[in-house]
């Protein structure tokens, strides 16, 4: 699926919010907010994300104009992190793969880290495509499936 990242508009908060309501989603990604449906939150972490000048955020635009989701990049210079969300509708299509190629190229950072729920099979194969390697694991709490689960730590090098 070819994609288009650009800056974030305001309208695109609420598709934002729509994926990321949508339950399957919340199971995938597992590490979410407590109550993903409380809009206020979710506006106050948007307004933080966007006046932070130190991340990287960008609308995930498919090639009918579409909002496919967002992809970012965040964290101190020795830990910067990538993170993605697409919609449910645009999964399989190779849209997070084309996101994270152009959120890469975007942020000249290396080491970069991600991490994914190691159940999470689609994120970790979106991220091996373009060059992250498991370098850790760990257990940790996820919101999104109100349990413990094991987690992946990835790493891109170069």
């Amino acid at each position: 699926m070819d994609v288009v990242l650009r800056e974030v508009q305001d309208t695109d908060l609420p598709v934002f919010f729509a994926q990321s309501n949508e339950p399957e989603a919340i199971r995938m990604a597992a590490f979410t907010a407590k109550d993903p449906s409380d809009h206020d939150r979710f506006q106050a972490h948007w307004a933080r994300v966007l006046g932070n000048p130190e991340v990287i955020i960008r609308t995930v635009v498919g090639a009918d104009g579409e909002i496919v989701g967002h992809a970012s990049v965040y964290g101190p210079p020795e830990e910067r992190e990538v993170t993605y969300w697409i919609g449910r509708d645009y999964w399989g299509r190779g849209a997070a793969t084309a996101a994270l190629r152009g959120l890469l190229a975007l942020e000249p950072t290396r080491p970069l880290y991600a991490r994914a729920v190691a159940d999470n099979l689609g994120s970790l194969q979106v991220l091996k495509k373009c060059g992250f390697v498991v370098t850790g694991s760990g257990r940790d709490f996820a919101e999104g499936r109100g349990e413990e689960v094991d987690e992946l730590v990835l790493t891109l090098s170069a």
